[in-house]
């Protein structure tokens, strides 16, 4: 009996200490504070929103064997991966790209990557011989397996799976310019507090839509906040965004149809690379939870609106999560029945018959037959030109992508054609990159967007260049047209990490530390932009190589001091 009375007691002790784990007290209302503890403090606002996303640590999570059991199509893909690798090919000259893409337009292979020095292949292993039999002898003998299990490394991209899916490729990374896992990036991330749960994984299109009507709710009051819709996809889904900016009017409130400058950052364009739609919400919430805290925040928040627009392909991306993980195009009708979806980055209207524009449906880069044949970049384009004829003017552009960890600028449908501020473009660039690495120590590079695997040298008169045929065609981009037709002076697409190792596949612990690279690099882009409120003249003086260089190596300096800085920093 006194046994019995003592393991009830045990329970009840147990199950209370359960209830005081799973809902601390900070989760259910707000302790009172006097000023003087308020300004000592993180703000009010920061601890609000910090509350706000505790809905979903009480809510049960499903492991991924259960998520599977629920999806019996991913089942289906799962299988299919079985079979399939990721082949990294050196490229090194014009006639290795062009023969590669040949192959590529042939056999309507899946190309993942392609910088100026390599590209990345997805292809069935029963394909790999007759593909190196339509290859040079060359690329035959320079090419190795990237991802050699791709099956596990898309269980892994999956919520609540915490399987070491860093080994997966690590061992097949080393010496060979391939940026490994750093543990030690991840375990700075959580030492600085930033551990929040709607960040720990990636998250369903449903879970986005709610948590972006919550921030809309909380901070629609104060005017901070606003949640609008770009359009409707093509199967009818909302493309939702949210504006985030501190009103002008003197009472909170803004002057009625009165606009700011805005700055335009659109994720997901793609639906496979999860962490430009993940980057796009980091952003956007660092934004608003530091706007109390940091006056350079508060500063870019007053003199320019941002969009945010985590999903432009609303359609893709829930087809990566019910269906195929590695789903890359919208999910709309084309000429083929059996050929779905359209390349939103190959679907603008400027110069998108540039480079002999993909005609193929089935291929990975199929722009449509026509211009904004694409729904989803029609819906965007025709919401930036009532943007501005109601008065608002675009001075920046971030279009997120992955992956290699690049910053590239316009134009990307010719290197032939040089933007009137190409140098100004190439500086802010530079800064971008530079600042991302100064967060946790990245690189990013920098070059123009037209650049396919073999760089092509463009001539001082701006007339012609020696073009390669690149491995995808360029025509059509959204960074063109934005920069083009609406005078989005700055324009990029920043592709994400990694350099890969993981590919589209970057597993979650690494959503925190690149969104705090890019939260950097849109702090120096704002405030550069409010140095001279984006409007600069179109024309500059010409800085010479040897001025460049000696400006790039003397910041590279001042940039491994300040990295060192702040290690030792975070060290204490």
């Amino acid at each position: 009996m006194g046994s019995l009375s003592l393991l009830r007691q045990s329970c009840i002790f147990v199950l209370l200490l359960i209830l005081a784990v799973s809902v601390p007290s900070d989760a259910t209302s707000l302790p009172r504070a006097d000023s003087s503890q308020l300004q000592s403090s993180r703000s009010y606002f920061w601890r609000l929103l910090n509350v706000s996303f505790t809905w979903a640590s009480r809510r049960p999570r499903k492991r991924l064997n259960e998520w599977l059991d629920t999806h019996p199509k991913l089942l289906e893909s799962f299988q299919r991966y079985d079979d399939q690798v990721v082949i990294r090919f050196n490229v090194s000259t014009n006639a290795h790209e062009a023969a590669l893409r040949k192959a590529i337009d042939q056999m309507l292979l899946d190309v993942w990557d392609f910088t100026d020095n390599y590209t990345d292949i997805r292809i069935d292993t029963r394909r790999i011989r007759p593909l190196m039999g339509i290859l040079p002898h060359t690329l035959q003998d320079n090419h190795f397996i990237l991802i050699p299990d791709l099956a596990r490394a898309v269980a892994a991209t999956y919520p609540s799976t915490r399987a070491p899916a860093r080994s997966i490729v690590q061992s097949h990374s080393s010496n060979r310019g391939i940026t490994p896992a750093d543990t030690n990036t991840i375990l700075s991330s959580k030492k600085q507090g930033v551990d929040d749960i709607f960040f720990n994984d990636y998250q369903p299109l449903s879970v986005i839509h709610t948590w972006m009507k919550l921030l809309d709710s909380m901070f629609r009051g104060r005017g901070l906040v606003r949640m609008i819709s770009i359009g409707q996809s093509a199967e009818g889904r909302d493309i939702p965004a949210l504006r985030v900016g501190i009103p002008t009017g003197s009472a909170g409130t803004g002057s009625p149809g009165e606009r700011k400058n805005t700055i335009l950052i659109t994720g997901g364009i793609h639906a496979r690379e999860w962490i430009s739609t993940t980057t796009v919400n980091y952003v956007a919430w660092s934004f608003i939870r530091s706007v109390d805290e940091d006056p350079m925040i508060a500063k870019i928040l007053q003199n320019f609106d941002i969009v945010f627009v985590p999903v432009l392909n609303p359609d893709g991306y829930e087809y990566t999560w019910e269906v195929d993980r590695l789903w890359r195009k919208s999910r709309q009708r084309t000429k083929m029945a059996y050929c779905p979806g359209f390349d939103l980055d190959h679907a603008f209207s400027y110069q998108w018959d540039a480079t002999q524009h993909q005609t193929e449906p089935c291929s990975e880069s199929y722009g449509g037959d026509q211009p904004f044949q694409a729904v989803e970049a029609a819906e965007l384009a025709d919401w930036a030109r009532i943007e501005t004829e109601n008065g608002a003017k675009f001075v920046g552009y971030l279009d997120l992508h992955s992956y290699s960890q690049q910053v590239l600028y316009p134009y990307a449908y010719s290197c032939a054609a040089r933007p009137p501020n190409m140098e100004n473009l190439q500086e802010v660039a530079m800064n971008l990159a530079k600042h991302m690495r100064l967060s946790n120590g990245e690189v990013y590079t920098t070059t123009s967007a037209c650049e396919g695997a073999v760089a092509s040298s463009v001539p001082a008169d701006n007339t012609s260049s020696t073009q390669s045929t690149r491995v995808e065609a360029a025509g059509g981009s959204a960074i063109d047209y934005i920069f083009h037709e609406f005078g989005a002076r700055y324009s990029y697409q920043i592709k994400l990490r990694d350099t890969g190792s993981y590919g589209f596949l970057l597993p979650s612990e690494y959503i925190i530390p690149t969104g705090e690279e890019l939260f950097q690099a849109m702090k120096y882009f704002g405030d550069y932009l409010l140095g001279n409120n984006g409007h600069e003249s179109w024309n500059h003086p010409i800085v010479t190589e040897d001025q460049a260089d000696q400006t790039l190596v003397a910041d590279e300096e001042a940039d491994v001091t300040e990295l060192r800085r702040r290690r030792r920093r975070r060290g204490t």
